[in-house]
C-alpha cells in the first residue's frame, strides 16, 4: 500500500490570515452636531462649555469616528478641540464615520508588519475566513510584502492564484 503524503504540509509556504490584523476594540461615534445649538450652530462658547462638561471617560479605550450628520458649518479648529479632550482616553481617534475608522485601523495594523520577517518566502494570503476582509487589506499586504517576498498567491494552501513571482 502506498503511503500518503501531505504535500501541503510539506510545501515551504507561509500563511497569512488577515483576520489577525482586524482592528480590536469598540467603536463608538463622537457626533459633532450633538454639541451645536439647534444642530446646526457653533457658538464657540456654549461648545466649549458642553465639551467641558462632558464625561470623556464613556470614550476609555475605544476608537472614536469624529463626524458632523448635521449638514452644519463647523470651524476645522472644533475638530481639533474635540480631537484633543479624546487623546488622553481613546484607544485611536480619527474624523470619518465608525467604517472609515475601521478601515483605517485594519491598514494600519497591516502596515505595521515588519516584513524583513517574510524575507524570501512564498506567501500565501488566505482568501476567506469569518470576518469580512475589505479590498484595501489585499492590498495593503501586496503593498507591505511584495519588496521582499519570493511570491505572493491568494486562497488556499491547496489552491492557490498567483499575484507574485520574482524574477
Amino acid at each position: 500500500m502506498e503511503e500518503i503524503v501531505n504535500k501541503v504540509a510539506q510545501s515551504a509556504l507561509t500563511t497569512i490570515d488577515l483576520e489577525n490584523y482586524y482592528p480590536q476594540g469598540e467603536t463608538v461615534v463622537f457626533d459633532m452636531k450633538d454639541h451645536l445649538f439647534m444642530e446646526l450652530i457653533l457658538k464657540e462658547k456654549d461648545f466649549r462649555a458642553a465639551l467641558l462638561a462632558l464625561d470623556w471617560e464613556t470614550y476609555r479605550d475605544k476608537n472614536v469616528a469624529i463626524t458632523c450628520t448635521a449638514d452644519a458649518i463647523v470651524p476645522l479648529w472644533a475638530y481639533m478641540l474635540v480631537a484633543s479632550y479624546l487623546e488622553p482616553v481613546a484607544k485611536f481617534y480619527a474624523f470619518g464615520d465608525a467604517e472609515f475608522v475601521h478601515k483605517t485601523l485594519y491598514l494600519k495594523n497591516i502596515a505595521a508588519i515588519d516584513p524583513a520577517q517574510f524575507q524570501d518566502q512564498r506567501i500565501v494570503v488566505k482568501g476567506c475566513g469569518d470576518k469580512t476582509v475589505s479590498e484595501a487589506a489585499y492590498v495593503e499586504i501586496t503593498r507591505v510584502l511584495r519588496p521582499v517576498v519570493k511570491s505572493i498567491m491568494y486562497g488556499e494552501p491547496c489552491s492557490t492564484v498567483p499575484v507574485y513571482k520574482k524574477k
